[in-house]
């Protein structure tokens, strides 16, 4: 265990290291002048700019820009924004709250109703079967800003019963209040996937031998569904959950910006409009890590769950 967890410490300090560079050199490789985008249009002197390529070491190597940005990184520090005129990690902090709270609330719900709709399905062949692929279906195909703008007409404008984009909300109650709209349309789509993989690793473990032994020996129905059934099938479920969340983590911005949300979603596609490149690059970074470590969550809880799986990814003879 030891081992296996150093090499994927490893691997995932690599990843981060090529991903950092790639950020780095993306955006910096991007057509036209950081200083004209620094200085919105504003006509300046030679020594302005002199002095702006000067403070961002813009006439350093790309090789030696991106050692001292990773070396600040390491410290803690992104660097200044040129749209909010303060500091990077500062401006992440007051952003966090608001898309941790926003991603936790869309995977509850990920979580219960699309494991619960799963265990449905397999359990009741037929009428409740065919509704919930239909219900799943339409829910995997429909795009989070789509389940947006339906869930504000609907609930906001036409039934009143939340409010709609913006507002400022007072305690975590009513900020939870606030951001379960946004939450739903970011479920949508990751709870009919959960849903169809949950449902099939149940019908996949209702054909296995010992399900079949179990229910000859007299065991209860519900007994053999809670030991037999529902148990093995959380290996897959938890895997696909995992790389669900990573995904919740990434696909913020499109809800944080139909919505009003102030969180690092909506801050980056401010940035990217904006042109600023350190909030950019600092948002991306941090997304991609968060992508990583829970994917490698995922790899050392998988064979806690099912103990079949070794810690390889194979299986148990």
């Amino acid at each position: 265990m030891p081992r296996y967890l150093l090499g994927r410490v490893a691997g995932l300090l690599g990843v981060l290291l090529v991903t950092s560079f790639v950020v780095f050199a993306s955006v910096h490789l991007a057509p036209g002048d950081p200083v004209s985008f620094l200085l919105h249009g504003r006509p300046a002197t030679p020594e302005t700019v002199a002095a702006l390529r000067s403070q961002y070491h813009l006439d350093d190597p790309l090789a030696v820009q991106y050692a001292k940005w990773l070396g600040g990184v390491l410290q803690g520090d992104f660097g200044r924004s040129a749209q909010y005129h303060q500091d990077v990690s500062a401006l992440l902090g007051s952003r966090l709250t608001g898309t941790f709270l926003l991603v936790g609330y869309a995977a509850l719900l990920v979580a219960v109703s699309g494991v619960a709709a799963g265990v449905l399905a397999a359990l009741r062949p037929g009428f409740v079967d065919r509704a919930v692929l239909i219900g799943t279906g339409v829910a995997t195909a429909t795009p989070s800003f789509v389940s947006a703008i339906g869930l504000v007409s609907l609930f906001s404008v036409n039934l009143g019963w939340f409010p709609g984009p913006g507002g400022t909300p007072e305690g975590l109650g009513d900020r939870l209040y606030h951001l379960t709209l946004p939450a739903f349309a970011l479920a949508t789509t990751f709870a009919g996937l959960l849903a169809r993989v949950t449902r099939s690793a149940m019908l996949d473990e209702l054909g296995r031998e010992h399900v079949d032994v179990a229910r000859a020996r007299g065991v209860a129905g519900r007994t053999v569904v809670r030991r037999h059934v529902l148990r093995n099938s959380l290996g897959p479920v938890v895997t696909v959950g995992g790389t669900m969340l990573a995904g919740l983590l990434v696909t913020t911005s499109i809800v944080e910006t139909a919505f009003d949300v102030p969180g690092l979603g909506s801050l980056l596609v401010q940035s990217v409009t904006a042109q600023d490149f350190a909030v950019v690059q600092a948002v991306t970074l941090l997304s991609v890590a968060a992508f990583v470590l829970v994917n490698l969550a995922v790899d050392l809880l998988a064979p806690l769950i099912d103990p079949r799986l070794t810690l390889h990814g194979e299986g148990t003879s």
